[in-house]
């Protein structure tokens, strides 16, 4: 399967956005490892900008940044959310809740605990009416996103965008499911090269679990292992660097996903 990406966005540990990056995934510029700038979305109503969590700031914020860099209209494009941890505060509050005398769990918490509640955050900050799917594949959750986007869009023939966010659990889920940071990227995907195109990417899916594509930078190959969204990263190179590779990520126990990037 072919799709064209239009547009990229960025956020994690010293990874400040999609074009602030490029040269540090490219290796023009050394990697500095520091804390994620997470900020609430302006696209938000006040109201739900003050209730959203972590996991939705980080989904919005790169959803957002790859549609600008795409230049579309985001209301008109359908959406996989993509995620392994989901919204793990929620939980270990509500877990809290129901381990205390006072087992009442408030309707905003609630809300906020389930799988797609970033998909739900996206469509009022958005309006977009448009379908959207939420996934999960554990360490694979990535090429699992990435692969339910890609078949939408050779599927329905209209663009797509993967959004894949990732953020650490606290105490004690985090001893039992460790994540290193805070990590989200997105990608606009479109069925035919247009003026923004940066590349097109031939998806495969492959017998046997060959080595996946590694990072040359030991910050960035940790990033990488440490958070499941974090599996981008090569893919992303590939994108900053501009040249033609062919990427390999985890998916399946028996099966490698195998991406072909040809710069447009």
């Amino acid at each position: 399967m072919t799709v064209f990406v239009e547009g990229v966005g960025l956020l994690g540990p010293g990874l400040t956005g999609w074009q602030a990056s490029v040269p540090v995934l490219s290796g023009r510029s050394e990697y500095g490892a520091a804390p994620t700038q997470i900020r609430a979305s302006e696209l938000l109503p006040v109201a739900e900008r003050r209730r959203s969590p972590v996991t939705v700031k980080l989904a919005l914020a790169a959803g957002e940044e790859a549609f600008r860099n795409a230049g579309r209209d985001a209301a008109a494009a359908a959406t996989v959310f993509a995620s392994s941890s989901g919204e793990g505060e929620t939980l270990h509050q509500m877990g809290e809740t129901l381990a205390s005398e006072d087992r009442d769990v408030s309707p905003t918490r609630f809300h906020n605990s389930v799988h797609n509640t970033a998909s739900g955050y996206w469509g009022i900050a958005t309006r977009s009416h448009e379908a959207s799917t939420s996934i999960c594949c554990y360490d694979a959750s990535f090429s699992a996103g990435l692969i339910e986007t890609v078949a939408q869009v050779a599927a329905f023939g209209k663009p797509v965008a993967l959004i894949s966010y990732d953020q650490p659990y606290p105490e004690p889920l985090h001893s039992a499911r460790p994540l290193v940071a805070s990590f989200a990227t997105a990608l606009v995907l479109a069925p035919q090269a247009a003026r923004r195109t940066l590349a097109a990417l031939d998806l495969a899916s492959i017998d046997g679990a060959g080595p996946a594509t590694q990072m040359a930078d030991p910050g960035l190959e940790t990033l990488r292992l440490g958070a499941p969204a974090a599996r981008a990263l090569p893919l992303l190179r590939a994108l900053a660097c501009a040249a033609p590779e062919s990427v390999g990520m985890d998916f399946l126990a028996s099966r490698q996903l195998r991406i072909a990037v040809s710069p447009c």
